[in-house]
C-alpha cells in the first residue's frame, strides 16, 4: 500500500477494511471470533474492538498456515472454524453462511470463483479438466505452480470451512519446504484429500465480494465498485441520482420516496432524507436528518458530530451552509449563503438568509436574524447560550454578547453590540452616536 497505516485499516466506503469483513461474520453467530494480527498489530487492536473480539498475534509473519496456528489455542474441537481474510472486504454472509452449511461436519469447504486475470491466486486443482463432480485435489500457489497450472481460472479466494477438529491435526501437520519458506494454509487441502475427507468448492456470486486489497489502485477500483452497487440499491428503493457514479455513501442511508441527489454528494454515518428532499450539487451530509420536502442547497456542508443535526420539513439551508453537531432547524426555516450553526435551535420559519453564525442559541419561530450578525457565546473558558423570543428582529452586523436574552418581538437595530437583555416588543440600540469631523485629514506616505 506504501502507506504507515496498516493495510486492513484503510478505508472504503467510510470503513476500515477490516470492519466490513467482522460485520460480514457478525451475521453468522459464531461463537467467538479471532483476530489474527502481524504488521502494526498496536493499531489494528486499537481501532477494531468490538464486544468480544479476541485478538491473537503472530509474530514472525510466515505465512498464512502459520497465522491459523497461532489461533489453535482458542479454537473450540466441536464445530466450524470459518477463516476470513482482512483484506477482502466485500465478502458477503450469505456467501459465508452457504459456505459454512456446505462444510458441516465432515467436509473441507473452499470459497472459489472464474477470474479473467488470476494472477496471484492460488490455483484449484481437481481431479479433471471438467468442473462437474470432480473433486477438489490440492491448492497451488501461484510461487510454486507450473505453466499448466497457471492456465486455470478457477483460484481460491482465501476463504475457508472446516470442521474445528480435523483443521487442528492438519495444522500441525503443515511444512515450509515451497519456494517462500512459509506455512500455507492452502496445504491443508493436500492433508484432507490424503485422509479421504471430501474437498467441496463453493462459487462466490461474483469476483467483487472475493477481491483483495494490495495497492491504492485495487482499493480505488474496490470503492467504485462498492459505490455502484449503493447506487444501484438506492435507485431501485426509487431515489433519483443525476449521475449514480457521482454520488458517494460512506454509511447508512436512509431515503423516503421521490428523493433527488444531484451530482458530487457525499453521505457519512447516518443520514435520513425524509420524502420529496432535494439534494443540491456537492453537499456532504453526515449523522443529519433532513425532514420531508427540504431543500438542500448546493456546496452546504451538515456534520452533525456526535449530536447529530436535523433540518425541518420544508426548510431550505444552502447554498454554502454549513451546519455543525446540535442544529436543530424547524419547520419552514430559510438558512442561506456562508451562515454558520452550531448546537442552535431555530424555531419554525426562522431565517437567517446570509453571513452569520449562530453558536449555543435557542431562537424562536419567525426570527429575522441579519447579514453579518453572530452570537459571542465563548468568553474565553466557557460557553454561553444566547436566546431570542419569537418574531424578534436582528439588524445587519449585530454581536449578540452570551449569556443574553432577546424578547419577543424585540428588534435590534443594525450594528449594535448587546451584552444585556433585551427587554420584549422594543427597539434596542447600542452603538455610539454617528460623527463627521470636519477637516480631518487622511494620513499619506512620506
Amino acid at each position: 500500500m506504501r502507506s504507515a497505516r496498516p493495510k486492513v485499516l484503510h478505508t472504503l466506503g467510510g470503513r476500515h477494511l477490516l470492519q466490513h469483513v467482522l460485520g460480514a461474520a457478525a451475521g453468522l453467530g459464531a461463537t467467538r471470533t479471532i483476530v489474527v494480527t502481524g504488521h502494526g498489530a498496536d493499531e489494528v487492536e486499537r481501532s477494531a474492538q468490538a464486544p468480544g473480539l479476541v485478538f491473537v498475534r503472530q509474530q514472525p509473519q510466515l505465512g498464512t498456515g502459520h497465522a491459523l496456528q497461532q489461533a489453535v489455542p482458542l479454537l473450540d474441537d466441536d464445530g466450524t472454524t470459518l477463516v476470513l481474510n482482512g483484506d477482502v472486504p466485500l465478502i458477503e454472509t450469505e456467501t459465508l453462511r452457504r459456505l459454512v452449511a456446505a462444510a458441516g461436519p465432515q467436509r473441507l469447504a473452499l470459497l472459489t470463483v472464474d477470474l479473467a486475470e488470476p494472477r496471484g491466486y492460488g490455483r484449484i486443482v481437481r481431479t479433471a479438466t471438467t468442473r462437474a463432480g470432480d473433486a477438489i485435489v490440492a491448492i497451488v500457489e501461484e510461487k510454486d505452480a507450473s505453466a499448466d497450472q497457471r492456465a486455470i481460472s478457477e483460484v481460491y479466494t482465501g476463504v475457508m470451512a472446516v470442521p474445528t477438529r480435523a483443521l487442528k491435526r492438519w495444522l500441525a501437520a503443515l511444512r515450509n519446504d515451497n519456494a517462500a519458506g512459509e506455512y500455507y494454509l492452502t496445504d491443508v487441502v493436500a492433508s484432507a484429500v490424503g485422509e479421504g475427507v471430501e474437498v467441496v468448492g463453493i462459487a462466490a456470486s461474483g469476483e467483487t465480494e472475493v477481491l483483495g486489497v494490495n495497492s491504492p489502485a485495487q482499493l480505488a477500483d474496490l470503492e467504485r465498485r462498492y459505490q455502484g452497487a449503493a447506487a444501484a440499491r438506492l435507485m431501485t428503493a426509487g431515489v433519483r441520482l443525476a449521475d449514480p457514479a457521482r454520488v458517494d455513501q460512506r454509511g447508512e442511508l436512509v431515503c423516503g420516496s421521490d428523493v433527488e441527489i444531484d451530482v458530487g454528494c457525499i453521505f457519512e454515518g447516518t443520514v435520513e432524507l425524509g420524502d420529496g428532499v432535494r439534494v443540491g450539487a456537492y453537499c456532504v451530509l453526515r449523522n443529519a436528518r433532513i425532514a420531508a420536502g427540504a431543500t438542500i442547497r448546493p456546496y452546504t456542508h451538515i456534520d452533525g458530530e456526535s449530536l447529530g443535526a436535523s433540518v425541518g420539513a420544508r426548510a431550505s439551508v444552502g447554498p454554502f451552509a454549513r451546519l455543525r453537531g446540535g442544529a436543530v432547524l424547524g419547520a419552514d426555516v430559510h438558512v442561506g449563503n456562508f451562515v454558520e450553526i452550531k448546537n442552535s435551535t431555530l424555531g419554525d420559519g426562522a431565517k437567517a438568509n446570509h453571513l452569520a453564525y449562530l453558536g449555543d442559541a435557542d431562537v424562536g419561530a419567525r426570527v429575522n436574524y441579519g447579514a453579518g450578525s453572530i452570537t459571542a457565546n465563548y468568553d474565553g473558558a466557557n460557553k454561553h447560550r444566547t436566546t431570542i423570543g419569537a418574531d424578534a428582529h436582528i439588524g445587519s452586523n449585530c454581536v449578540l454578547v452570551a449569556p443574553v436574552e432577546i424578547g419577543a418581538g424585540a428588534t435590534i437595530g443594525g450594528g449594535s453590540t448587546i451584552n444585556k437583555d433585551a427587554p420584549a416588543g422594543e427597539l434596542t440600540v447600542a452603538r455610539a452616536r454617528q460623527a463627521t469631523l470636519r477637516g480631518w485629514k487622511r494620513p499619506v506616505k512620506r
